[in-house]
């Protein structure tokens, strides 16, 4: 490990487990008690991810589309499942964040290939942030002047209590006020029979438009983000979970990928009830519009939703500048934990102080496009997450890192699935701004057959040449009993052996990464195009 920081007690928001702790834990009480020690990365987590980026990107959707776009969030609770599982055993089972992993197991060319789009990413997520903050203050007539240096001192004073368990304790306080929009969703007199319907039949209103993919690309980019798997990895290793605690971690995992769909759909149906047969429908300007739309419905309901957006706001704002301090740590070998103080860990908070500081100074820029901006860095969020997730399988797949907890055949078929269907999409979306005319549902549709047919062809070539070299053998992991598995941890990186990478699978790296980088540019040009420049 970096930091000597990472080993001791689990010192929770609700409760602690001290590092000598084998008891027995299988009545439910002792249970009880030790998920509440436990719980924390998972929901925070995915309680950031409904920030102020998700905020705006749901509410665009029920103001623009009705509550059509609900199957997206439902579809999208394995995909969250799916993937925050995986960084749940890496970080408990290595003991090392995410970012450190990938630089020592595939080198710094490729550690930067990954980390380096992550601190882009993130500081623009950091930026959206800090719009929310700046619009949810206008609704009630703070000066952006005032609430915007407010909020950036107080993300910094939060962290650097040098608690650990301060730290936790802060973000549960947020998680709890974001539970008004239950209250937020019953007042906007739901149509259940209509969600219902939205949620289990797929359907865009108006028809699939490239419009309508890059609001679908930003719902995945703005659920499942990369930095949640940075973020979560680093979390676990700071809060000392061991892989005896993983099933509890995953539980964690679960409820709060349960809780931020539930919120993300309170928000899209409430910015519906708001547009319904209103001047305002398809009309989508900025979160603080949807506030003042709601006003003009009820002034509690307009000022719940920019209570909603604030709050989501300073949350995301914490978790994902901290998931950007936690890789800064992982890739300077710079101690990088909230158990320290900032005379200890002086690099950690500053590179933390400074990204806030920055994001909060370009928010307070006049005359930018800032509902644009926000969709814009979600849909980039999305196209950017299927290099983040083919590292995440690489990683998991790794017997030298995981050893016995390496992923399944059947997680891995999964996973394989998620990264293709992420690839239709930002492929569908590069196609439509190139031809706006383009029938975009029947090229999707095409697109897809395409890239199934050629994922075979390439499999079936890779594994033929492999077996004639002589390089599919696998490492054989020997069987092991269950309270063996609950203490492997991983060696020392240095004690490794070196990953070899087929000229298959490099070729498929760098491939994807020159169709990412066309998505980019083509992104660019959407959001320019949204933008009226």
């Amino acid at each position: 490990m970096l930091d000597s920081a990472h080993l001791g007690d689990i010192e929770g928001a609700f409760g602690k487990i001290a590092l000598g702790d084998t008891g027995d834990r299988s009545r439910w009480k002792r249970r009880v008690l030790t998920l509440a020690a436990i719980v924390g990365p998972g929901l925070i987590v995915m309680v950031g991810d409904n920030d102020a980026g998700g905020v705006s990107t749901y509410a665009q959707a029920g103001q623009d589309f009705h509550t059509t776009l609900l199957w997206t969030l439902l579809l999208l609770i394995p995909v969250l499942i799916v993937n925050q599982e995986m960084v749940v055993r890496l970080g408990a089972v290595t003991g090392v964040g995410h970012a450190r992993l990938i630089n020592e197991r595939f080198g710094r060319g490729w550690g930067w290939f990954s980390v380096g789009d992550l601190f882009v990413l993130n500081f623009l997520t950091i930026v959206t942030e800090f719009i929310g903050i700046s619009l949810a203050a206008s609704y009630v007539g703070i000066s952006q002047y005032v609430i915007v240096p407010a909020a950036a001192v107080a993300l910094v004073l939060i962290m650097a209590t040098g608690s650990f368990r301060r730290w936790e304790r802060a973000m549960f306080i947020f998680i709890g006020i974001s539970l008004i929009q239950i209250p937020m969703l019953i007042m906007s007199h739901p149509q259940w029979g209509t969600i219902a319907h939205n949620f289990l039949v797929p359907g865009i209103y108006g028809g699939a438009t490239s419009t309508s993919i890059l609001l679908i690309i930003a719902i995945v980019g703005t659920t499942v983000a990369p930095w949640q798997l940075f973020f979560q990895q680093s979390n676990i290793v700071d809060k000392r979970i061991t892989p005896r605690f993983i099933s509890y971690e995953r539980i964690d995992t679960v409820l709060g990928s349960i809780v931020v769909v539930v919120g993300a759909a309170a928000i899209m149906i409430t910015a519906n009830y708001g547009a319904r047969g209103t001047k305002y429908f398809g009309k989508f300007t900025d979160a603080g519009g949807v506030a003042r739309m709601l006003a003009s419905h009820s002034s509690a309901l307009g000022a719940i939703f920019a209570i909603v957006l604030f709050d989501a706001s300073i949350i995301g704002a914490a978790a994902v500048t901290l998931s950007t301090s936690y890789a800064f740590g992982d890739v300077f070998g710079l101690r990088h934990s909230l158990h320290r103080g900032w005379r200890e860990a002086k690099p950690f908070y500053l590179s933390y102080t400074i990204m806030v500081a920055v994001a909060a100074a370009i928010v307070l820029i006049p005359g930018a496009p800032l509902g644009v901006i926000t969709t814009a860095v979600q849909a980039l969020a999305g196209l950017l997450l299927p290099s983040a997730s083919v590292f995440l399988l690489l990683l998991c797949n790794d017997p030298e890192v995981l050893g016995p907890w390496v992923n399944k055949a059947w997680l891995n078929g999964i996973a394989t699935l998620i990264i293709g269907v992420l690839l239709v999409l930002s492929g569908t979306l590069m196609a439509s701004t190139l031809f706006p005319s383009i029938d975009v549902r029947r090229f999707a549709i095409e697109f897809a057959i395409g890239m199934a047919i050629a994922g075979i062809i390439v499999f079936a070539v890779v594994a033929i040449l492999a077996r004639r070299q002589g390089v599919a053998k696998r490492i054989t992991i020997p069987p092991m009993s269950r309270s063996e598995r609950m203490r492997w941890r991983m060696p020392p990186l240095n004690l490794l052996k070196p990953v070899k990478w087929s000229p298959g699978l490099r070729i498929g790296i760098l491939a994807l990464r020159g169709y990412l980088v066309v998505s980019v540019v083509l992104l660019i040009v959407k959001a320019v195009q949204l933008g009226g420049g």
